[in-house]
């Protein structure tokens, strides 16, 4: 059990540093008024209405960096601190989400993929780390609920790394947008690619966590067997 406790605090501890890192940056960013003038909400109704989509809503939700598309509901939730604010960090964000409706709209192979696998996911997370606890203490009579709690952790971990795809797609629908559509600087673009670099370097750290736990685990099965 020693081995995952050096793992989680390992990862724990990089992706604390990440998220301190990424909310230094929005902090940074929040703070440079936007040249064009535009506020996350008015940037996020432009690039969807610039891609056709009309049927989807821009809310806004309580919350720092609680930014996100609901393809349940078709809204783009957007934080307090974007919704009505002009900056840089807010351009970036709201784009962002806006790219994930782009990507629901046309179809975008991997967010079918990613939605395709919640329910599966929402079950599997509920049940385990129950399963897997006790395929651990179980191991030396019977590998089986081991065996059955590595492959639903596995699904969360192939579900980490699908959720890579999906998130720099993203982030490069809307770089592409508001540089096109003249609503950064060019000053004002390199600073939303830096803050989307670090909001994606915390999905990256997830990923790796999780494949490195899971690569654990099927070192107690193998160990195990031998």
């Amino acid at each position: 059990m020693a081995g995952i406790y050096l793992i989680g605090i390992l990862f724990m501890g990089l992706s604390m540093w990440v998220s301190w890192r990424l909310k230094s940056k929005f902090k940074k960013y929040s703070e440079i008024p936007l040249q064009s003038g535009y506020t996350g909400r008015e940037i996020a109704q432009m690039m969807l209405a610039d891609n056709g989509i009309h049927d989807v809503k821009v809310i806004s939700v309580a919350g720092r960096l609680t930014d996100h598309y609901n393809p349940a509901d078709k809204t783009v939730n957007l934080s307090e601190y974007v919704y009505e604010a002009r900056s840089a960090a807010a351009a970036a964000v709201a784009a962002h989400e806006c790219g994930h409706a782009v990507q629901h709209a046309k179809a975008y192979s991997f967010l079918k993929f990613r939605s395709a696998m919640v329910p599966a996911l929402s079950i599997a997370s509920r049940y385990m780390q129950w399963i897997i606890l006790i395929g651990i203490l179980m191991l030396q009579t019977t590998p089986i609920p081991l065996t059955i709690g590595v492959a639903l952790f596995g699904l969360t971990t192939i579900f980490s790394f699908v959720t890579l795809p999906v998130e720099f797609d993203a982030s490069k629908r809307a770089l592409a947008w508001i540089s096109s559509n003249n609503i950064v600087t060019q000053q004002e673009l390199a600073m939303s690619k830096d803050a989307l670099k670090w909001a994606a370097l915390t999905y990256v750290v997830a990923a790796l966590g999780s494949l490195a736990t899971l690569l654990y685990y099927v070192s107690l099965l193998m160990g195990r067997r031998d």
